[in-house]
């Protein structure tokens, strides 16, 4: 007991303390960036200081183009980026067509979190709400962009048929790949004209059409783009008909699609039965707890209880993850 009311202590000195810091230092972020109006971006370009560079790069976009990583500010900030999972969220929130640092993403939830717990710990809160609510405002943000970045990338799926199909035509009524990709960028909504308006907008600023392509592929990191990038590729080293080609992968994916649309009904009853099974117990945790809290509340008060729902909870995740891993058949 003495030791829990002396960590208790450490705590509410430590944490407001903490939080305060990372306030600040997102008050003083803020204030910076109104502070840098349209005059002194000026003065800054003519200077050739930091926002001649950004200056530059913004007046290399085009039309749709987004420019997809932000400039990472502060010392904590820059030392994130050192880290390699700072690197794969970079990338997630670039495939979720979110233009944003991830180092500076994840110091501002963490600023957000801390400066949450401190007003929960100095009010006293219950601990459940005190400890869940800062990890579900940094938690909740990056599955949000994991979510958006899966059904971005599904979408381009979807969208790869048709854009290879204009591809072929418009090299058969002589067009470059060049200008094939332009025409893309023009006609395809996003996400495809947009990742193939960077393809094009990178070899128009003088990357090789080869680099631009590989980093399409490193970018979005889907396997049919990989199979378009590598068929291109060969091609352009040991000829051939790249249109014929774009029509074989094109009806190969649209193949693919169908097929995993019939998997996916097949499998739904499943998928189903995973849902039902995962909200089961705590419906009826729920209803217990409303006919009869006594009873229920031995599951919060008693040291047996208490690890009993652990367990509980911890085999309910792990048969969700099961029948997950059951029912997601690749294709």
């Amino acid at each position: 007991m003495i030791a829990a009311s002396t960590l208790g202590s450490i705590l509410l000195i430590v944490l407001p303390l903490a939080g305060s810091v990372f306030l600040a230092y997102g008050v003083f972020n803020v204030v910076q960036d109104l502070r840098v109006n349209d005059r002194q971006r000026v003065k800054e370009r003519l200077r050739g200081g930091r926002a001649a560079k950004r200056q530059k790069q913004e007046s290399m976009s085009f039309d749709d183009f987004r420019r997809q990583t932000a400039e990472a500010r502060g010392f904590l900030a820059r030392s994130l980026t050192r880290f390699s999972f700072t690197a794969n969220f970079q990338r997630t929130l670039e495939q979720a067509n979110v233009p944003w640092s991830a180092a500076q993403t994840l110091v501002n939830l963490t600023a957000i979190a801390s400066v949450l717990l401190a007003i929960l710990l100095l009010t006293q809160a219950p601990p459940l709400a005190t400890f869940g609510a800062p990890v579900a405002v940094f938690v909740l943000p990056v599955l949000y962009f994991y979510r958006r970045r899966k059904k971005r990338l599904d979408k381009l799926v979807t969208q790869l048929p048709d854009v290879f199909e204009l591809l072929s035509q418009a090299l058969r009524a002589g067009n470059s790949l060049a200008s094939a990709m332009q025409l893309i960028a023009k006609e395809v909504p996003e996400p495809a004209g947009t990742e193939f308006a960077r393809v094009f907008h990178e070899q128009n600023l003088g990357l090789k059409m080869e680099d631009a392509l590989r980093n399409l592929a490193d970018r979005v990191d889907v396997l049919d783009v990989r199979l378009f990038v590598t068929a291109v590729l060969i091609q352009r080293q040991v000829g051939g008909d790249l249109a014929e080609v774009l029509d074989k992968i094109g009806a190969l994916i649209r193949g693919r699609i169908e097929l995993y649309g019939t998997v996916k009904v097949l499998t739904a009853e499943g998928r189903l039965s995973g849902y039902v099974l995962l909200a089961l117990p705590v419906l009826v945790l729920l209803a217990i707890s409303y006919l009869n809290p006594p009873y229920a509340a031995v599951l919060f008060t008693d040291p047996t209880g208490k690890m009993l729902l652990t367990g509980a909870v911890i085999m309910q995740l792990m048969g969700w993850a099961m029948i997950k891993k059951i029912v997601n058949i690749k294709v």
